[in-house]
C-alpha cells in the first residue's frame, strides 16, 4: 500500500481512504494512545534498570523518572534539531551492542568464557527449555508449557511493535517506492537476526529459573532488576561488561521513550491536522516543533510515577507492556483489514497485482491468517486474570479493547461514516503527482566498498 501510495501517516490515511473513516480515526488515536503508553513503558524499563547497582535501589524510584521524564521533554521542545542525529547514534550504539552479545553467546556457549563451562544446550535439560506456567501440576506439563507459550505472545507482540513504521514514513522519505520495499526486506532479516538468535542465545545461557530474573523483583529479591544478557555476563564470571551493557539498556530505553514522545506528538499533531482533534494542537515553536502535542503527550508519562507504589516499577512496566501490546496489535489488525480492502479494490478495478512495485506473498490469506492469529492474542491475553479473578490484571490485559470500539463506534455515529465499497474506493488521487516525482530522484551509485556495504545493509 506504501509503496502504490507514499501518504504521510499511512496507517490511518490507507484505513479512512480504502476502509472507512471510522476506522482511520480509531487507529490514529489508537497509534497516539499505544506511543504515549510505550512511552511510560520505556521510562519504568529505565527506572527498573537503574536500580541493578548498589545504592541505587535504596534512592526512591520518583527521582529517576523525573530525571529521565524532563530530560525527554527538553530533548523534544528545544532540542528536536538534533533528533535524526542522536536517534541514528543511539541506534548504532545498539547494532554494535547486539552484534558484540551474539558474539560473546557463541564463545560462552562453546565454553571459551572465563569460568570454562561449556553451555551448549545445558539448561534446556536442567531445568528444562520451558517452564509451567498458571498450571502446575506436573501431570498437566503440556498445558503449563502450552500457556507459557502463550503468555509470551505479549511480550513478543511489545517488542515488535513499531516494526510498521516503516511504511509510516513512506511519506516523507527519499525515493519512497524504490526505498520502502528495501527497507521492508531488511527488517525482516534484522528480526530474524537480532531478536531470534538473540532469543536462542539468552535461552542457552540463563535456565528459567536464576534467581535474577525479572520475576525475582516481585518476591523482593536483592539485585532482580537485571537484564538476561547482564545475568549471563554476571554468571560467566566477566568483571565490569555487565555494567557497560546495562548502561547500553539504559541508554536504548531511554532514547525509545524519547522517540515514543515524538511519535506520539506527531500523530496527535496529524489528527488535528485531519480536523479529528482540537485545531489549537496546530499551534507550533518557531522551530517548528508542536509544543502543545509535545506537553499533552509527554502528560502521559506522569502514569510512571505508578511505580513508586506497591509492586514498584516492575509491577508497572508489565502492566504498561500490556496496554501498549493490545494498542499495537490493534494497529496490525487495522493494517490487515486496510490491505483486504485495498486488495478487493484492485480486484474490482481490474488492478493486477503484478503491475505493482512490491507485493507480499500468499495474499489474501496472510492478511487473514495475521488479522485471525492477532486478533485470537487480544482475546486472550489476560487468561491468567480469571482464576483466581484479579481486577488490575484484568483491566490493563483488556481495557484496551473497549478504547479502540469506543473511538470507533463514536465517530461513525457522530460522522455518519459507512464502509466504502470496494469498486468505489479512490486508488489513484495523488498518484500522478508520486507517478512524475519517481523520475526526479537521483539514482545512487556506491563509489567504494565501504559505500556498497552500506548501502546493502541501510
Amino acid at each position: 500500500m506504501s509503496t502504490w501510495l507514499p501518504l504521510p501517516g499511512a496507517i490511518p490515511q490507507f484505513c479512512a481512504r480504502y476502509g472507512d473513516g471510522a476506522l482511520g480515526f480509531a487507529v490514529g488515536w489508537n497509534n497516539w494512545y499505544s506511543s504515549a503508553i510505550t512511552q511510560c513503558a520505556e521510562i519504568s524499563a529505565a527506572s527498573l534498570v537503574i536500580q541493578y547497582w548498589p545504592g541505587a535501589d535504596n534512592i526512591n524510584v520518583a527521582a529517576w523518572i523525573t530525571i529521565i521524564i524532563v530530560l525527554i521533554i527538553c530533548l523534544n521542545i528545544f532540542a528536536v534539531s538534533i533528533y535524526g542525529e542522536a536517534e541514528f547514534c543511539f541506534a548504532a550504539i545498539k547494532i554494535v551492542t547486539i552484534v558484540g552479545l551474539l558474539l560473546l553467546s557463541l564463545i560462552l556457549v562453546l565454553g571459551g568464557g572465563p569460568n570454562h563451562f561449556r553451555y551448549g544446550f545445558y539448561y534446556w535439560q536442567h531445568p528444562g527449555a520451558m517452564e509451567q506456567y498458571y498450571v502446575e501440576d506436573p501431570n498437566r506439563a503440556d498445558t503449563g508449557r502450552f500457556l507459557a507459550f502463550f503468555a509470551t505472545l505479549v511480550n513478543a507482540a511489545f517488542s515488535y511493535s513499531g516494526v510498521e513504521t516503516v511504511a509510516v514514513a513512506a511519506g516523507e522519505a527519499e525515493n519512497p517506492r524504490k526505498n520502502i520495499p528495501k527497507a521492508v526486506r531488511r527488517v525482516f532479516w534484522r528480526i530474524l537476526f537480532f531478536y531470534v538468535l538473540g532469543s536462542l542465545a539468552i535461552g542457552m545461557l540463563v535456565p528459567y529459573n536464576d534467581p535474577n530474573l525479572l520475576s525475582a523483583q516481585s518476591n523482593g529479591a536483592p539485585g532482580a532488576a537485571q537484564s538476561p544478557w547482564v545475568i549471563a555476563i554476571r554468571n560467566a564470571g566477566i568483571p565490569v561488561l555487565d555494567s557497560i551493557i546495562n548502561v547500553v539498556i539504559l541508554t536504548s530505553a531511554s532514547s525509545s521513550a524519547n522517540a515514543f514522545l515524538y511519535i506520539g506528538s506527531r500523530y496527535l499533531y496529524a489528527l488535528a491536522q485531519n480536523g479529528q482533534a482540537p485545531r489549537v494542537l496546530l499551534t507550533c515553536s518557531k522551530n517548528g516543533v508542536p509544543f502543545y502535542c509535545v506537553i499533552i503527550t509527554a502528560s502521559i508519562s506522569l502514569l510512571t510515577y505508578l511505580s513508586c507504589g506497591t509492586g514498584g516499577a516492575q509491577q508497572v512496566f508489565q502492566w504498561f507492556q500490556n496496554l501498549t501490546t493490545i494498542a499495537s496489535l490493534f494497529t496490525w489488525c487495522n493494517i490487515c483489514v486496510a490491505y483486504l480492502k485495498f486488495y478487493d479494490a484492485l480486484k474490482a478495478q481490474g488492478i493486477d497485482r503484478d503491475t505493482l512495485i512490491f507485493k507480499s506473498p500468499f495474499q489474501p490469506y496472510m492478511a487473514w491468517i495475521s488479522l485471525i492469529y492477532f486478533s485470537i492474542i487480544i482475546l486472550f491475553n489476560g487468561f491468567y486474570a480469571f482464576y483466581p479473578f484479579d481486577i488490575t490484571n484484568f483491566a490493563t490485559a483488556y481495557v484496551g479493547i473497549p478504547i479502540y470500539f469506543i473511538l470507533y463506534f463514536g465517530w461513525k455515529f457522530a460522522k455518519g461514516t459507512k464502509w466504502i465499497p470496494a469498486a468505489e474506493v479512490d486508488l489513484f488521487t495523488g498518484k500522478a503527482a508520486l507517478d512524475a516525482a519517481d523520475a526526479h530522484w537521483p539514482e545512487q551509485h556506491p563509489r567504494n566498498v565501504l559505500e556498497r556495504a552500506w548501502f546493502w545493509l541501510a
